[in-house]
């Protein structure tokens, strides 16, 4: 312990490295702080949806109690859906940065509607949001190398190696020393201020521990890469531009080329083309007889095959018939898109076994339930959601029912993940 004290003095006195070290953790809490308030402000988004929700349900109950009619009543009524943040969520955003967690959808076509914003692919650490995640996979490394890459070399240079060789307890054990002090000062820059915003955030402690050891392998990873370098025997400033270069490689410039090549091997349909082709399938219904639509909806739906005959004026079970006939005109566009989109994630968690930093950012946003496959499982819940929706309303229109200010409260209620 003496020994590591006397560690900690020399290198309390090198100004830089403790500058750098501060750095560190004053990135870290800052990329903490703006996490947590993006989170949280997700939150008091989804905490302002009953209020809003009643609001709106008032007004148009109010409207559709003067005819009953139950088509403007699902043809008005929007229904909010939301994903809620996991507890972990503040440390690695990933796909809630670019992906709706509050979705308003009515009983119309589906498709269209949950495609307008299209998901993009995750699977690859690529540079994206600030947050904790980020700090960890893309700017951890270079304070490494600032830590390391003269760790050998500067002692050599300065005529003090052979002299600290032949020290008792000097030498490699020497140098084990300061590795590891320096380990660990890096791991708390890190690790300290994320454990202090886990518990505030109420991440369990599995969790807590699984990310602070994914940290420090992380970090060993690149100590090993300096040690290998120092193997070269070459200079500080060499050692320091064969790293940088190295980090470009591994952390930027390969995880692109292969988001490239992924992408290539695996072509997917954008969402906003299956949205477009949802609606012009509608628009389309226009153009045909009513029958026609009729005939192919009662074929998929056989249960309401028994309803009144369309008379000549307009009937909301033509309208709402026709938008579930163009849902179901792109289902194989969606099954085809989902399971592209699938297979890219594959892809890039196999390449994360190769590519630590790639590896690392994905692992942080399945913990953090931010990655793709949560997305997709969230769009499944709107779809179930939806369809208990569609068949609520099926039940007024098909069988002519009046649909009053007291039916809106029998409309099914969407039920989110839990945030925890």
């Amino acid at each position: 312990m003496t020994l590591f004290m006397h560690e900690w003095r020399l290198f309390s006195r090198q100004r830089l490295a403790m500058i750098a070290l501060a750095l560190l953790a004053l990135l870290t809490s800052a990329a903490l702080v703006a996490g947590i308030a993006g989170v949280a402000r997700q939150r008091a988004g989804i905490a302002a949806i009953p209020a809003a929700q009643a609001e709106d349900i008032a007004a148009v109950a109010a409207y559709v109690d003067r005819t009953k009619d139950a088509g403007s009543a699902a043809y008005y009524s929007f229904h909010p859906t939301w994903d809620a943040p996991a507890p972990l969520a503040f440390a690695a955003l990933g796909m809630r940065d670019v992906s709706p967690y509050i979705l308003r959808v009515r009983a119309l076509g589906l498709e269209a509607q949950i495609h307008d914003g299209d998901i993009f692919n995750p699977e690859l650490a690529l540079p994206g949001r600030f947050d904790f995640a980020f700090v960890l996979v893309f700017l951890a490394p270079l304070f490494v190398i600032a830590l390391f890459h003269d760790l050998v070399s500067g002692e050599r240079a300065a005529g003090r190696l052979r002299t600290l060789d032949a020290l008792p307890n000097g030498g490699r054990a020497l140098f084990r020393r300061r590795t590891g002090l320096r380990v660990a000062l890096l791991w708390a820059a890190l690790g300290v201020p994320f454990g202090i915003a886990a518990v505030v955030e109420g991440v369990d402690a599995g969790t807590v521990a699984i990310v602070l050891a994914v940290t420090l392998a992380y970090l060993l990873f690149w100590v090993a890469l300096t040690a290998l370098a120092g193997r070269f025997r070459w200079n500080s400033v060499t050692n320091a531009a064969t790293l940088a270069t190295t980090w470009l490689l591994l952390v930027l410039i390969a995880p692109t080329l292969a988001n490239i090549a992924i992408n290539a091997a695996i072509p997917v349909d954008q969402g906003a083309e299956i949205a477009l082709a949802q609606r012009e399938a509608v628009n389309h219904a226009w153009d045909i007889p009513r029958a026609d639509t009729m005939r192919r909806f009662y074929a998929s739906h056989p249960q309401w095959a028994d309803s009144a005959p369309l008379g000549p004026e307009f009937h909301y079970k033509w309208y709402l018939a026709f938008h579930q006939n163009g849902d179901e005109s792109v289902r194989d566009r969606v099954r085809a898109y989902r399971s592209g989109l699938e297979a890219r994630d594959a892809a890039g968690r196999t390449l994360g076994w190769f590519l630590p930093s790639v590896g690392v950012q994905a692992l942080l946003t399945r913990l953090a339930r931010t990655d793709l496959s949560a997305q997709l499982a969230h769009q499944t819940r709107i779809r179930d959601f939806h369809r208990r929706l569609r068949t609520f309303y099926y039940g007024y229109l098909f069988r002519d029912r009046p649909f009053a200010k007291a039916d809106f409260d029998r409309a099914p209620r969407f039920e989110g993940r839990s945030g925890g």
